[in-house]
């Protein structure tokens, strides 16, 4: 495990855990995660929980629940990745529309990738995208990551942006 938790100025992220399925059902149906990331069929908390229990077995698949410090709602989550198509990890970053625009996921996957490249967890970091998603894009070029290549997974045409440890 790369790193346990997370913590920058307003936000803390902990590893998602089967308490988080309410949490998880509402973010997974949103409509953000349905256009840009893809409906997984998780119509009711006992499918969240399933839902987390295959993430969890997964080796090399972190995802972290972002939370508002002052309140403790779960707001997001980030998630470091190995993705078996991928030569690196990828980090990702999903919240509910309630928080879109307010720096929450620049804050938060900034002190991550911090993190991540201080215990050497990788020395490049991806970040996967559709061209679509302009909100996604903005995030890794403020983030630093560079547009490598555009590539077709499962009839889907992706972005891939690199960031490499200086």
């Amino acid at each position: 495990m790369p790193i346990p938790s997370v913590s920058s100025h307003r936000l803390f992220g902990e590893l998602l855990s089967l308490q988080d399925a309410s949490f998880i059902h509402a973010l997974l149906n949103s409509d953000g995660w349905i256009k840009y990331i893809g409906d997984r069929q998780i119509h009711s908390i006992q499918d969240a929980e399933n839902y987390i229990k295959r993430i969890q077995g997964i080796p090399n698949f972190y995802y972290w629940v972002v939370r508002l410090k002052a309140t403790n709602e779960p707001i997001g989550i980030i998630t470091f990745l190995q993705r078996d198509y991928l030569a690196d990890p990828d980090i990702g970053f999903a919240f509910l529309p309630a928080y879109h625009g307010k720096g929450f996921a620049y804050e938060i996957t900034n002190e991550l990738i911090t993190q991540l490249f201080k215990v050497k967890a990788c020395s490049i970091l991806l970040g996967i995208t559709l061209p679509v998603n302009t909100a996604s894009i903005k995030l890794l070029e403020k983030l630093h990551f560079q547009l490598e290549k555009e590539f077709i997974r499962e009839n889907e045409t992706l972005l891939m942006y690199v960031r490499k440890i200086k």
